[in-house]
């Protein structure tokens, strides 16, 4: 997966699938991956899906053209609250966005390297 930093501030994770390189076929069989990941992990939490396209479709907004769908799997690993800033990294959340060549899988960098670690793992696993 690729590291990077979004808007100068946030560090980030992404990683383009190829659907050549996959046997997903939509988002909607990604999410499902994600659920059985999230319902196998005893600190996560699946909480929903957020259908961004359809919500950007809606308001009339901007979608870039490539763009086929995009939705956010929203779920959380908080097993402790130690203190209140902690509050404002959680929920998680993994960001799917499918095109016509690609799935594209994004979601932001925890404090927890373990938790990165997993949803790594998670995110690798749809490549054949």
């Amino acid at each position: 997966m690729k590291r990077s930093i979004l808007l100068d501030t946030h560090p980030m994770y992404s990683l383009e699938i190829l659907k050549s390189e996959t046997d997903v076929t939509s988002i909607n069989d990604i999410i499902e991956h994600f659920k059985v990941k999230i319902e196998e992990n005893p600190e996560a939490k699946f909480i929903t899906v957020f259908d961004h396209y359809k919500h950007t479709k809606e308001l009339n907004g901007e979608i870039l053209e490539s763009i086929l769908d995009a939705k956010n799997l929203l779920f959380c690993f908080g097993h402790t609250i130690k203190n209140i800033e902690i509050l404002a990294f959680r929920p998680k959340s993994i960001a799917i966005c499918e095109t016509k060549e690609s799935f594209i899988l994004e979601f932001l960098e925890t404090p927890r390297p373990e938790v990165n670690a997993w949803m790594q793992s998670w995110i690798k696993a749809l490549k054949r």
